[in-house]
């Protein structure tokens, strides 16, 4: 048994301190990391900066009197909400080109971008939207998006390491329509979406949960939303409609009370099962929204809360995968 966790899988609700925890733990010491969350230096993957450059590109082809292909406007959940399948498979391909350092031409970042989420849709059993474009529409719309695609290609490639002894931690929210009974219906959830993901993560993966109240959630997500920052992780905003209709409510809390096996959650999928060991970070009452600030104005008595929060759970991670 190694001394550290090889996949964290972040989830919780929008605003519900996932960016924050991640950000702790990026400013920890090696040493901090390993004796009290069992993590070696961490590599980051997380699917919101696809959801900003779909709202990106419905933004573009509007402007160019096009009809939007993602999201029927910017307050609008998915159009297709098979896109919850789209952006899994987008991160499963993020790890699978992490672990093979895949590189990518750099001629056009933006229609590689393109490209990219096209066959992920198909592969989720959504149409290639970016190919339906004429041509004209879908040049002008990739000229755009190419710095901000650029800048998140170099981001990706820059991250390529090798990784005995990292732990990656791939960050995203699933949920469902508030009040919908359990469990949730495919593609909504985490049930769908984990299912989603490859045998090379789920093979290795454990479950931090960052526990609130969708009430407290959608309370955070307007606090924290800057309109002047839509794509930044710890300042973007999640419309209401998006929060009520996507993130009234989530299954972690079902899925784990309806395990085959204590302590974990079971995802089935492709002829397998994988129990993936999951423990609850209780952010109720928020432990984290400190942690947008800057680390010398943090005051030390929310620190010490913070940390023994994550360290209790990752202490339980840490032993339960230790018996798999």
């Amino acid at each position: 048994m190694t001394n550290t966790l090889d996949i964290v899988l972040l989830t919780a609700l929008p605003a519900s301190g996932k960016s924050e925890v991640r950000r702790y733990l990026e400013l920890q010491t090696p040493q901090a990391c390993s004796a009290d969350f069992h993590m070696g230096p961490t590599v980051q993957l997380d699917d919101f900066p696809y959801v900003h450059m779909m709202r990106r590109s419905d933004d573009e082809i509007a402007r160019l009197g096009g009809k939007r292909l993602f999201f029927a406007s910017p307050e609008k959940p998915f159009i297709n909400p098979v896109d919850w399948g789209t952006l899994t498979l987008l991160i499963s391909e993020d790890y699978d080109d992490l672990l093979a350092r895949r590189q990518y031409s750099s001629a056009s970042a933006a229609r590689q971008l393109m490209e990219r989420i096209d066959r992920a849709s198909r592969a989720a059993g959504a149409p290639a939207r970016f190919a339906s474009l004429a041509a004209d529409i879908r040049e002008k719309v990739s000229a755009a998006l190419e710095p901000e695609a650029a800048k998140m290609l170099g981001e990706k490639l820059a991250a390529y390491t090798e990784l005995k002894g990292k732990t990656v931690v791939i960050e995203f929210a699933r949920g469902g329509n508030q009040g919908s009974e359990m469990p949730l219906k495919p593609p909504f959830g985490y049930r769908y979406s984990l299912g989603m993901l490859s045998d090379a993560i789920l093979k290795k993966a454990v479950i931090l949960y960052i526990w609130v109240t969708p009430e407290e959630s959608r309370r955070k997500n307007s606090a924290r939303a800057n309109p002047d920052d839509p794509g930044s992780i710890l300042h973007h905003g999640v419309p209401l409609e998006v929060m009520l209709n996507d993130y009234g409510c989530d299954d972690m809390e079902w899925l784990e009370r309806n395990s085959g096996r204590p302590g974990t959650v079971e995802v089935s999928t492709r002829g397998k099962t994988w129990n993936l060991p999951v423990a609850c970070f209780d952010n109720r009452v928020d432990k984290t929204s400190f942690l947008r600030g800057e680390p010398k104005d943090w005051p030390a008595a929310s620190v010490a809360a913070a940390h023994e929060g994550i360290k209790t759970a990752m202490d339980k991670l840490f032993a339960f995968a230790g018996k798999n």
